[in-house]
């Protein structure tokens, strides 16, 4: 007898599964979610088996003996997501409490950027920070090697004080870099007003941007 080779024949068996939840199952439950908000899956076993037992309603019948957790497994079905849709509004982003989102209506402010110079052959470049005064333009350059607290801190109250004119506020962009606690002690020690620029509003810190834009 030649050896013949063993493939997998793949068909659909002549007597499948019969379901046990037809289409109009899905649809009352859909109906019954629907009307009772998504209640937890006891409360709806309940009320189905109210509808049969209680209010002698024969759609019931076949979801009487639906067990919890296999409700919960209707609910995660495509017949069921295919007739409920759920639009869910987006939660609003985490909102940093720091400084004033605002623009600035005055001149008598530090606005304060800066970019990465970029990496030569494998090496790391520096960042640049500008500060740049509102009313005189007096512009101060700064280089450091990162731009965490380690590097930032330390030279920022330095920084204040070489500007000619007096200021009264700080304004940046949104990064981690300006927004967090220690500068806020820094600035709330010599009293200036922190504020940060809008979303979706370049211009808004526009002036220091231009600086150190070329700079880089």
């Amino acid at each position: 007898m030649a050896a013949v080779p063993l493939a997998k024949r793949y068909r659909t068996p002549a007597a499948p599964f019969a379901r046990k939840f037809t289409a109009a199952d899905m649809a009352l439950l859909v109906e019954i979610d629907h009307a009772n908000e998504d209640v937890c899956g006891p409360a709806v076993a309940h009320l189905l088996q109210r509808g049969y037992n209680v209010q002698g309603d024969i759609r019931y019948e076949r979801l009487t003996n639906l067990s919890v957790s296999h409700l919960y497994n209707l609910r995660k079905s495509t017949g069921y997501k295919a007739q409920r849709r759920q639009f869910i509004k987006t939660p609003p982003g985490v909102c940093n409490p720091i400084g004033v989102r605002r623009v600035l209506k005055d001149d008598w402010a530090i606005r304060i950027d800066s970019v990465h110079q970029g990496d030569l052959d494998g090496i790391k470049g520096v960042y640049h920070i500008t500060y740049v005064d509102g009313v005189s333009q007096w512009q101060v350059e700064v280089y450091v090697e990162g731009i965490s607290e380690a590097y930032l801190l330390p030279m920022r109250a330095s920084i204040i004080d070489q500007f000619p004119l007096a200021v009264e506020g700080f304004h940046s962009n949104s990064g981690s870099e300006y927004i967090n606690t220690k500068v806020v002690k820094l600035l709330n020690r010599i009293h200036f007003e922190q504020t940060k620029s809008r979303s979706r509003q370049s211009n808004d810190n526009a002036q220091a941007e231009a600086q150190s834009n070329p700079a880089a």
